[in-house]
């Protein structure tokens, strides 16, 4: 039996840095009220002309690097992102194009949050299947195109990233199993109100910002990711305390802390990264893989959860051996 394994990492955070103590000054709320409601204190915010693409291509070429592959060794490209440069090409064939590839299938998966699990999940069934033998799977973000900053329930949220993963064949398991879902019967509580075919009503606001109605969106995601963790674990044949590490999507501190608990893991074994790069949706599952990969604290043969949570709803895990 073939599996697919995490290969290499890499991770890309714009340079500019927006505090809490920033955001005092664009709107009415302050560090603390951030803090406890979020655990948040920082989040990076693209420059301007720079593009979700831009932000993936730096996360991707540090993940080949550390994978030791050159574009001549790329047959697979997938991109989660809910914010890409242009409505087509897709984000994967400009990626493609920047990394110098031609030929290997290339597109995007939009999933909000989620996008990076999804796409991880695609590209695991195609290098476990033999169809491909180096997938490049990708989560970027530059939410703050899309975020109204005038408005202090959302603004404190979101920031801007790229993670990345290259994929290869191994006789030795990898990703153990990939768990996806979704309700949109929920879609009123996390969205954007206008896209190319849905627009505005005249006289109405051409914008389409975030939108969230924070209670509801935590009741549902905590309840969804106890349920996603116990499938998980269960379809494993494992008890949770074999898990290692816990790479959750960084949207809350209060639902990082829900799952753990359900998990039966101290905080200790969960990476989190919400404190420095805030909510950075498909991106921050991969970024926190790559920060902890560097730092030293996931090791080969190291067990990990990843999971994700984002509007739509969708959610999604994978269980993997590093």
């Amino acid at each position: 039996m073939m599996y697919s394994r995490i290969a290499g990492t890499g991770r890309y955070l714009p340079e500019r840095v927006l505090t809490n103590q920033d955001l005092e000054k664009i709107v009415d709320t302050t560090d603390e009220w951030i803090r406890e409601r979020t655990g948040i204190e920082r989040r990076h915010i693209a420059a301007p002309g720079e593009t979700t693409v831009d932000l993936a291509e730096k996360a991707a070429r540090q993940a080949m690097d550390a994978a030791g592959v050159t574009a001549a060794d790329i047959d697979f490209i997938v991109v989660g992102t809910t914010t890409p440069d242009v409505i087509f090409p897709n984000c994967g064939c400009l990626l493609q194009e920047r990394l110098g590839i031609r030929g290997c299938p290339a597109f995007s998966v939009e999933a909000a949050c989620s996008g990076f699990i999804y796409a991880l999940a695609v590209a695991d069934r195609f290098v476990a299947a033999g169809t491909a033998r180096c997938a490049l799977v990708i989560g970027a973000e530059t939410l703050s195109r899309i975020t109204d900053w005038n408005d202090r329930s959302t603004c404190v949220i979101f920031g801007d990233g790229a993670g990345a993963v290259i994929l290869k064949p191994s006789a030795e398991p990898g990703l153990l199993s990939c768990h996806l879902g979704a309700d949109g019967t929920y879609n009123d509580l996390l969205f954007t109100p206008y896209g190319t075919s849905r627009r505005p009503e005249p006289g109405m606001p051409e914008a389409s910002y975030i939108q969230m109605k924070g209670n509801e969106v935590f009741k549902v995601a905590v309840k969804t990711l106890e349920r996603l963790v116990e499938e998980t674990v269960t379809a494993n044949g494992i008890d949770s305390s074999a898990i290692d590490w816990l790479i959750p999507h960084q949207a809350n501190l209060r639902i990082i802390e829900a799952t753990a608990k359900r998990l039966g893991m101290p905080m200790e074994r969960v990476i989190l990264t919400l404190r420095d790069q805030g909510n950075t949706s498909a991106a921050s599952v991969p970024m926190a893989l790559d920060t902890a990969v560097r730092d030293g604290r996931i090791k080969r043969g190291d067990l990990l959860l990843m999971e994700a949570f984002g509007g739509g709803f969708t959610w999604g895990a994978c269980l993997a051996r590093y």
